[in-house]
């Protein structure tokens, strides 16, 4: 069974056992896939409301760009697994051996490529509940808040996943481009969910 097509407690079953997959970027992923679900939701509490008959249009287009996300974060959670498996066993190749530093460095790229999509693809979530927060339901801001912190989370957890693989590149230069893109998001990002988490916030006070 594919990871991401288990029940919830199947896959924290599997994550928090001794399998080297399920681990932190997949679990990035799904919780970034929930942050865009919980775009979707207020989206469906806000459509056929005359309130919000003005922007409805606009909601149902963030609707479906909340909905891709989720689909394209719930597939990183397979993907990231498939890429991990084969580092894994490369690992584990003695040291000794002529070919390990090429096969390394090929796992380690690939290795970072589904945490860095997880990472980008958050930054789209975190801009959907920065709009949806102007133009969604005011009956569901705490959804808003509790999606844009379930993205930044995926955001600073996927980071962690891309640098835990760029650290023991051989190539310094590929690697350091990764983390310089990984660096600006989360701090362009953070920064974007922080404000609406604290506008949610302010709402309630």
């Amino acid at each position: 069974m594919q990871t991401a097509q288990q029940t919830c407690g199947g896959f924290l079953d599997a994550l928090a056992s001794k399998a080297p997959v399920p681990g932190g970027g997949g679990a990035s992923a799904l919780v970034g896939a929930l942050g865009a679900a919980l775009c979707t939701m207020v989206g469906n509490y806000t459509v056929g409301k005359k309130k919000y008959a003005q922007v409805e249009e606009n909601v149902k287009n963030l609707m479906a760009k909340a909905e891709d996300l989720r689909a394209r974060l719930l597939a990183l959670v397979d993907a990231d697994a498939a890429a991990f498996e084969p580092l894994s066993r490369a690992y584990a190749i003695p040291k000794e051996d002529p070919g390990r530093a090429q096969v390394m460095e090929a796992c380690l790229r690939d290795a970072a490529a589904p945490p860095m999509e997880i990472l980008r693809l958050s930054c789209q979530a975190i801009d959907l509940h920065r709009e949806m927060l102007e133009k969604g339901s005011v009956m569901m801001l705490s959804d808003v808040g509790t999606g844009v912190l379930f993205c930044r989370s995926a955001l600073e957890g996927a980071a962690l996943n891309v640098k835990v693989n760029t650290k023991s590149m051989a190539d310094r230069a590929y690697a350091q481009a990764m983390n310089d893109e990984a660096d600006a998001l989360v701090e362009r990002y953070g920064a974007i969910a922080q404000t609406v988490y604290e506008a949610v916030m302010g709402r309630f006070a």
